[in-house]
């Protein structure tokens, strides 16, 4: 049955291993962003379904970092409410990690494996033992620039100034030719997660001046490196190592017992290691693999994603829409 926002986080609660893409507020985001967000319980196991509408009617369902438990009657409510959505079909991304075998339902006839939404592989530092511990756990060149930003009097803040990290997103975007998402985004981000305590925007600054800033975002065991931005002024005070440090140390302090670095290039590890020192530092996410990997955790990689196809002709058709343009459902 469908349930309200409300009867979702009574729901969560006891769910400390859920993610943070299945909590009440990530779907209040994505509502205000073209998606809508439906939540489901049934029994023991519940999820929280997003859609977005398609021309004619149709739409497309997304089920990110989840369901929450498993039953079979779940996947069957869900299949109705799909129905009643018009979904030409239905993405599921398991909060799994490989080796991990698909369920009986996702082993079905009906679901073909698929692209996934959120990044496939990830850098996990575990936040286990004293703060030297975990620096002693890091790549020497890492701890280095950490002590290094210290010692140039660079200082990092909690901050609520999103105008300014947007700013600097902006910048970033143009150097190293990534993605932005609007003020309007991060804004939403702060105001949806900040009140509940799973968000802190954490600024590194030099005598006032920001230089670099995060969103860090937790849940349960798990924090989270969900957006960052760096500044073109004072890079050599190295402030983008400083703030991922006090970001570990703030997510410790909320109990947190890994730090997600949130995507890398999708290669085994060996590979990752042959190829980075022969990239450019800027080459897409080859430069943010080099930075990651500092940190000293470990490479993960998810499960990946499943499809069910609701309706073929349109499926089809979306695919190749994707391809034509080259990325996935924001």
């Amino acid at each position: 049955m469908q349930i309200t926002v409300e009867e979702w986080k009574e729901f969560l609660r006891p769910h400390t291993e859920a993610h943070l893409l299945q909590t009440a507020e990530w779907g209040e985001l994505k509502s205000h962003f073209g998606w809508k967000a439906v939540r489901i319980l049934c029994g023991q196991a519940g999820a929280q379904v997003l859609f977005r509408l398609l021309p004619g009617g149709f739409s497309i369902a997304y089920l990110p970092k989840g369901p929450v438990g498993f039953n079979v009657e779940l996947f069957n409510e869900i299949d109705r409410i799909c129905h009643d959505n018009h979904a030409v079909f239905l993405k599921v991304e398991p909060n799994a990690w490989e080796p991990w075998v698909p369920n009986d339902i996702l082993a079905g006839a009906n679901w073909l494996p698929s692209r996934s939404i959120q990044p496939r592989r990830t850098v996990m530092v575990s936040l286990e033992g004293s703060e030297e511990t975990i620096l002693g756990r890091m790549k020497q060149k890492t701890r280095y620039n950490i002590r290094l930003a210290e010692k140039k009097d660079v200082v990092v803040k909690p901050s609520a100034d999103v105008e300014s990290f947007h700013w600097m997103a902006l910048q970033t975007s143009e150097r190293d030719a990534f993605g932005v998402h609007r003020k309007e985004y991060y804004q939403k981000v702060y105001d949806l997660f900040h009140p509940v305590g799973a968000c802190e925007l954490l600024t590194a600054e030099y005598d006032s001046q920001p230089l670099a800033s995060i969103f860090v975002m937790a849940r349960g065991e798990y924090a989270y490196y969900m957006y960052g931005a760096s500044s073109n002024a004072e890079r050599n005070r190295m402030p983008t190592y400083l703030v991922q440090w006090e970001a570990m140390k703030w997510a410790k302090a909320h109990g947190c017992k890994w730090y997600d670095l949130w995507g890398i290039p999708d290669l085994e590890e060996d590979e990752l290691e042959t190829s980075f020192s022969q990239r450019h530092a800027h080459d897409g996410l080859w430069g943010v693999y080099r930075f990651k990997r500092g940190f000293g955790g470990e490479t993960r990689r998810s499960v990946g994603a499943w499809d069910k196809v609701y309706n073929q002709p349109l499926y089809w058709l979306y695919q190749r829409y994707l391809k034509l343009r080259g990325s996935g459902m924001d």
